[in-house]
């Protein structure tokens, strides 16, 4: 069941990616939720982290849904509203562990051992339902675009402490000297493309050693380990972009990664599991941060 499940949801990864679609991207471009971004939600309001958003979003890209709340057959019983007749459902994993006690062999000492397992799921979008209370259906207002900053977003990249330069037309993260570079602000098409340009290198800064270490061996520009960082950045980024209420900047000078993300996911079944894994303890390292500044200031 375990190789099924990480099996079936690579393979889902891999053809949209052959497809030339990033499925972190597309709901965006499908005006997803009416304009409004956000992770994919629970019945209870409560957003999926990781791969489950990836699942999620593309599932809402494929079917049309608009909406970003996801519930299961029971939940909408419990609701008293109905899955309708003909609908399928989509999947959802759930990660735990089982504790074993074994006796050992030769000492007869009883020793508890975690088991790791993955469950799979299937939830419905609330288009898929009937009969659910109004809120569940209602349409956000339209978003209004605008080219001034973003408050919300300058004081979350404020709060993360990261050294952010700007100049030049390049935006990368130096890790030997640990800084983001950033081209001006005024360099932008709209504030959003700057802010989700800074997500996806900001996400590059916490794999620093006095972060949280990431490293997946790269030894050299486009080898397997610096596919495996650069997809950790874009889903970082279209983690945290869902997170802030802004709309990712599709950066064309990452398509030319596709082709090597298709081959690691491809040659590694787990990876897109590993790196949506990786991308989501960013994402939650950056907005612990903001705890750390809040506190801070609390206490002054």
């Amino acid at each position: 069941m375990k190789t099924n499940i990480y099996q079936r949801i690579t393979d889902q990864i891999v053809s949209e990616l052959e497809k030339g679609v990033r499925p972190w991207m597309k709901p965006w471009n499908a005006e997803h939720a009416a304009g409004r971004i956000t992770r994919p939600l629970r019945g209870n309001g409560i957003p999926y982290h990781g791969i489950n958003v990836l699942m999620l979003w593309s599932a809402a890209m494929e079917k049309g849904y608009a909406e970003p709340i996801w519930m299961t057959f029971k939940q909408a019983r419990e609701l008293k509203a109905n899955v309708r007749k003909g609908e399928h459902g989509s999947l959802v994993v759930y990660a735990d562990k089982i504790i074993r006690t074994k006796a050992d062999t030769v000492t007869g000492e009883e020793a508890e051992r975690a088991i790791p397992f993955m469950k799979g799921f299937t939830v419905f979008n609330v288009e898929q339902i009937d009969g659910l209370p109004e809120h569940y259906y209602a349409k956000p207002a339209p978003r209004v675009d605008t080219i001034e900053r973003i408050d919300r977003a300058e004081t979350f990249f404020a709060g993360t402490g990261a050294a952010i330069r700007h100049g030049g037309t390049m935006a990368f993260y130096n890790a030997s000297q640990d800084f983001v570079q950033m081209p001006p602000f005024e360099a932008f098409r709209d504030a959003e493309s700057f802010y989700s340009t800074l997500g996806h290198e900001t996400v590059h800064w916490t794999r620093h050693k006095s972060r949280l270490d990431r490293d997946f061996g790269r030894k050299r520009f486009g080898d397997e380990g610096y596919a495996m960082e650069e997809l950790v950045a874009e889903l970082g980024s279209a983690f945290l972009s869902a997170d802030l209420d802004l709309t990712p900047e599709v950066r064309e000078d990452h398509g030319s990664y596709i082709e090597s993300w298709i081959k690691v996911l491809k040659d590694h079944k787990r990876a897109i599991f590993s790196t949506a894994s990786h991308a989501q303890r960013a994402a939650d390292f950056l907005h612990g941060l903001q705890k750390s500044v809040s506190t801070q200031a609390d206490a002054a």
